[in-house]
């Protein structure tokens, strides 16, 4: 990705500075192998819900957080049902299934879904593609719309 700046000197897009490398290792899920340091480092799982953002967990309702019982994975349920194509909701829902029926047969089924997906490069966003957004950003606007939290 390259550091291109607007007038403002604020960052371009992600979908506008990424390279054609860039968006090679995206689509191949390639940008993840370094990941596999902190698996052999046991800081992480083959399989469990994917780590986020440490300024996400004010946001998190009390039934999201349990999906931090358990180690964070290279991939997880929630990557292969939608991957980054879901909204926040969905997402946090698979992981906490995931938390709610860990098993190896789970696991195992996970990692050749992941395989596939994989192979066949699909639900892969990037940029304005993903729909998401950052959840603190999602959350706080709609703690702002109802004035709650979940």
């Amino acid at each position: 990705m390259t550091d291109e700046v607007d007038s403002e000197g604020k960052l371009l897009p992600d979908d506008v500075r990424l390279t054609k490398f860039g968006r090679f290792l995206r689509s191949t899920s390639m940008d993840e192998l370094p990941e596999l340091f902190n698996i052999i480092m046991g800081d992480m799982s083959i399989v469990g819900p994917r780590p986020l953002f440490v300024a996400y967990l004010p946001y998190y309702t009390k039934r999201e957080r349990i999906r931090h019982d358990v180690r964070p994975g290279l991939t997880g349920w929630a990557q292969v049902n939608g991957r980054n194509a879901t909204n926040w909701d969905e997402r946090l829902e698979q992981d906490i299934y995931y938390v709610e029926n860990i098993s190896l047969g789970l696991d195992i089924k996970i990692v050749f879904m992941t395989a596939f997906k994989v192979l066949k490069r699909s639900d892969i966003l990037v940029g304005k593609q993903i729909k998401a957004g950052r959840l603190d950003v999602v959350r706080k606007d709609r703690m702002l719309d109802d004035g709650s939290k979940d």
